[in-house]
């Protein structure tokens, strides 16, 4: 029960949320969910990281909408989304993403996200971006490629 000398709940602060509310928030309008009962066991305890990608191939569009929307409920519900901007991909992707374009196609990406969870009152604390080729092309991740690649073809 809040008493006058707690701090006033915005609607979308998170931590007013019972793990009900958030588990609800986190599986509305999904046609399946695989795990929900380790998600109602870990509801309770902590908050959950969600994790997003998509290729940087062309502009946003109004379908974008859709997965804006549940990020939208992931973040309500106090979690940690991350988005991967899949830069290379795009551009391995039948050239959709040229080589040139990759780092401002990011750039807008992101800001379009941003905008978009913006214009429908989202809080963005939780939210963070991550870029393809900054893991992809470092000497570990190839080097990863390169041992997985020996198993695979043994």
């Amino acid at each position: 029960m809040a008493t006058s000398t707690d701090p006033p709940k915005s609607p979308t602060d998170p931590s007013s949320l019972t793990a009900e509310e958030k588990h609800h928030l986190i599986t509305r309008n999904l046609q399946e969910v695989l795990g929900d009962d380790t998600l109602r066991k870990i509801l309770p305890e902590r908050n959950i990281s969600i994790y997003w990608g998509t290729a940087t191939t062309g502009k946003p569009h109004i379908a974008y909408f859709v997965c804006i929307a549940k990020i939208s409920d992931f973040l309500k519900a106090g979690c940690a989304v991350t988005v991967l901007l899949a830069d290379l991909h795009g551009y391995l992707d039948n050239l959709k993403a040229p080589w040139e374009l990759l780092a401002h196609r990011v750039k807008y990406y992101e800001f379009i996200i941003k905008s978009m969870l913006e214009s429908i009152g989202v809080p963005l604390e939780k939210l963070k971006f991550v870029r393809g080729t900054d893991y992809q092309l470092s000497r570990e991740y190839t080097l990863d490629v390169y041992k997985m690649t020996s198993v695979v073809s043994q």
